[in-house]
């Protein structure tokens, strides 16, 4: 029973492989990856981890020799849009669902939005 309260969320994996990724300057392997993380995970767990990324478009990989090199693809904030575009092309009727989010938009989101589309007649709308 305490092995499965331990046990993390493959998501949360991947947000702390991601965030490692995110602190470098270079390109890491799942070694390095791992070490970064503390070395309380396997070097194929994170292995494995880097590869779903990969196979997710979040990073991209090259090969150096006989090691494979992860990058991530965007910043956190670009993964949460690219993600959020994602769950948009998951929906029957893309109308609908666009339509669903906006209605559900704060007023201050809703503004910044329609700053973001150039709708805003200038009322208060914008980033800070």
């Amino acid at each position: 029973m305490s092995e499965m309260r331990s046990r993390r969320a493959a998501g949360v994996l991947e947000a702390e492989v991601l965030a490692a990724l995110w602190a470098s300057a270079e390109p890491l392997t799942p070694a390095e990856v791992q070490r970064r993380l503390g070395g309380r995970l396997a070097r194929t767990t994170v292995a494995t981890i880097l590869s779903r990324l990969h196979d997710k478009g979040a990073v991209d990989r090259r090969r150096s020799g006989r090691s494979l090199f992860y990058t991530p693809v965007h910043d956190s904030d670009g993964l949460v849009a690219r993600r959020m575009h994602t769950e948009l092309g998951k929906g029957r009727d893309r109308r609908t669902v666009l339509a669903r989010f906006v209605s559900s938009l704060s007023s201050t989101d809703e503004r910044l939005l329609r700053s973001l589309l150039g709708e805003d007649p200038g009322e208060g709308g914008g980033s800070s």
